[in-house]
């Protein structure tokens, strides 16, 4: 999970988790927002509430290790899943870019094939700029997925309609609020007759 700040990654890693634990998964939380002091700690709680072990390291590891942890960790107990939800970046700081290029190579020495999927969490709210971040990210590592989140003001998350034109992203899951429950697989029908009527997706 990658984007910019306060666009929603840790709370969509953990209705994820929720999601797919439900479905009989067995999901491993990565924590590698080592730098946002309460990051580590908010992705405590959804692994508590979602029943799902978290890896963790302390405040200013190196994010790859604890993703090659995890990584090596899931393999080695038999989970399925691995969740890794990275800090925050602006697409301009280009040195944390490079981290998340990183991430990726170790990841796939854990794991052959991983990242399987990288997908870009963009604010509803955010408006055309989500379009350059879309396209910064996807200079770094090889997105292949949108989760399109805090769906539940006023937002419509229009942004997304250009984001798929120009780099052909699918919008994988949209987040509708706070709530464990609150995301949903992303229908194409009911988010056109959202985005072109007066009334929200909620």
């Amino acid at each position: 999970m990658v984007g910019v700040n306060g666009s929603g990654k840790t709370t969509t890693t953990g209705k994820l988790a929720a999601m797919w634990k439900a479905q009989g998964k067995r999901p491993v939380l990565a924590a590698c927002d080592t730098f946002r002091a309460a990051a580590c700690e908010q992705l405590k709680i959804w692994g508590e509430r979602t029943d799902c072990p978290v890896i963790a390291s302390q405040h200013g590891a190196d994010p790859a290790s604890v993703a090659f942890d995890a990584c090596s960790a899931a393999v080695a107990r038999g989970h399925d899943i691995v969740l890794i939800d990275t800090a925050g970046r602006q697409h301009t700081a280009v040195g944390l870019m490079n981290e998340l290029e990183k991430i990726q190579r170790v990841i796939g020495r854990a794991c052959p094939g991983a990242p399987h999927h990288c997908w870009l969490v963009v604010d509803g709210s955010t408006g055309t700029n989500a379009l350059q971040q879309a396209r910064e990210f996807s200079k770094y590592v090889p997105l292949n997925g949108l989760c399109l989140t805090k769906l539940d003001g006023t937002s419509k998350g229009g942004v997304v309609v250009a984001i798929h034109d120009e780099l052909k992203l699918p919008i994988r899951y949209i987040g509708l609020g706070e709530g464990v429950d609150d995301l949903q697989p992303f229908d194409c029908d009911l988010f056109a007759q959202a985005l072109f009527s007066d009334e929200n997706l909620g």
